[in-house]
């Protein structure tokens, strides 16, 4: 069974140690809370992106990240003292606080303004814009967000979405610290691309 998470995050951490290989890197991160009881092979979404455990000592656990993760994500853009959320995997008996996150990034956005009342709008791709709705639900850096606003503009296919953030998600994760410009990892609701594939699909005859 894979792994899935609820878009809470647990603690913000801190990137200790980066090794760059020639299609690969190696994360060194900094979390004694979900470092606790971790074994090799665990899960833990970073940023949003869930990646395997490959060691721990002392409080930090290593994760490797494959040229693809690397491409598609902006864990490429970390570096050392990078302050990261991060999340364990949601257990069966665990409430669910957010809504279903799998840790596999769709794209990125970038922040394209804070506003008064720390409502952050933020670019969303194309090709993700037809699974964004008012009021739904989408993971930014691995966070579970609702979507308060959205439009296009000014540029042509282009498209951003508004979150509305309260203290305490400014407070415990990386979005209290983003500013315009920043790249953040998007991954939208699952339930919209399930939908979009059934009602995409041929009838099958009978």
């Amino acid at each position: 069974m894979r792994a899935v998470f609820t878009g809470i995050v647990e603690e913000l951490g801190e990137i200790v140690a980066i090794e760059e290989f020639n299609d690969a890197a190696r994360l060194t991160v900094r979390g004694p809370l979900v470092t606790a009881g971790a074994a090799r092979g665990d899960s833990i979404a970073i940023n949003g992106v869930c990646l395997t455990v490959t060691g721990f000592a002392d409080g930090t656990f290593s994760a490797d990240v494959i040229s693809e993760t690397l491409s598609r994500s902006s864990l490429g853009a970390l570096a050392t003292g990078s302050p990261v959320n991060l999340e364990r995997p949601m257990r069966l008996d665990d409430r669910l606080g957010g809504h279903i996150v799998q840790g596999h990034v769709d794209g990125t956005g970038t922040i394209l303004a804070r506003q008064p009342g720390d409502v952050v709008r933020i670019s969303v791709p194309e090709r993700l814009s037809r699974y964004v709705v008012e009021k739904g639900s989408i993971a930014i850096d691995g966070i579970s967000l609702t979507i308060s606003a959205l439009g296009t503009g000014p540029d042509p296919g282009t498209h951003w979405i508004e979150v509305s953030l309260i203290p305490e998600t400014l407070g415990r994760t990386t979005m209290g610290s983003k500013q315009p410009g920043d790249t953040v990892n998007l991954e939208v609701d699952m339930i919209a691309k399930y939908v979009e594939r059934l009602l995409g699909a041929e009838r099958p005859q009978r």
